[in-house]
């Protein structure tokens, strides 16, 4: 009996971007209607990303990776916030020291061992990468593969994935988020690919070939894509 592909629970990135833009929508109509100022409303919009924040964290409780990302979410989300609504500027040369803190404390955590995710002998089966303005190449043989979260920033993610595997009859999900910047995906053949990312101004691209005959491999590829671009090939 085949065993039933596992779901994560709960909203997604892309929920809250789409539920972003239904709300955009509906302040525009408001404001022609002359119901409404959709300037007056306009300024909240970075909670959207507090919240998008919120969300990467409470997926790294169980998936083991994307705490970094969220943080980022939460501190643009909040640092836009306060220069928008509470009328106080915070300029970036205030806040970076406490980003070099920041920045010392999480290298001294991975120094001393980190954060326990889940790994095989011969690769993590779980992973997150973050490329702000630079790259970062990832590579994973794991035979239990289970997903990863990336996130380029105006920079590139190249990961490397032909020799890992997928337990028969489960599913991995790759969580993407990619602003003015690239992240290339390599699989095994074997796999079937199906992607769910949502591009704004950008694109999202699946160069994979089907495989042979029923696959009970399958890779969800799933997030944001602004004005940049994801590239899925086998």
């Amino acid at each position: 009996m085949r065993t039933p592909y596992p779901v994560r629970r709960g909203p997604t990135a892309q929920t809250v971007f789409g539920l972003l833009i239904v709300l955009l929508g509906v302040l525009f109509t408001l404001d022609n209607l002359e119901v409404l100022d959709a300037r007056e409303y306009l300024r909240f919009w970075p909670a959207g990303l507090v919240v998008i924040g919120l969300l990467k964290i409470y997926h790294a409780r169980s998936a083991g990776h994307g705490w970094i990302s969220g943080l980022i979410f939460i501190g643009i989300g909040a640092w836009m916030l306060a220069n928008g609504v509470l009328y106080f500027t915070i300029s970036l040369r205030e806040v970076l020291p406490l980003l070099l803190v920041a920045l010392g404390a999480y290298m001294v955590w991975r120094g001393f061992g980190g954060q326990k995710r889940e790994a095989t002998a011969d690769g993590q089966a779980s992973f997150s990468g973050l490329a702000i303005m630079g790259g970062v190449a990832r590579r994973s043989s794991s035979q239990a593969f289970v997903g990863a979260d990336l996130t380029a920033v105006m920079g590139g993610c190249e990961i490397d994935l032909r020799q890992a595997s997928i337990a028969p009859g489960s599913e991995a999900v790759i969580d993407v988020f990619a602003f003015w910047g690239g992240i290339d995906i390599k699989v095994p053949q074997d796999w079937t690919v199906i992607t769910r990312a949502m591009p704004l101004m950008g694109g999202v691209e699946d160069k994979t070939r089907a495989p042979q005959g029923i696959s009970g491999k399958r890779l969800i590829i799933r997030g944001i894509v602004v004005m940049g671009g994801v590239t899925i090939k086998n």
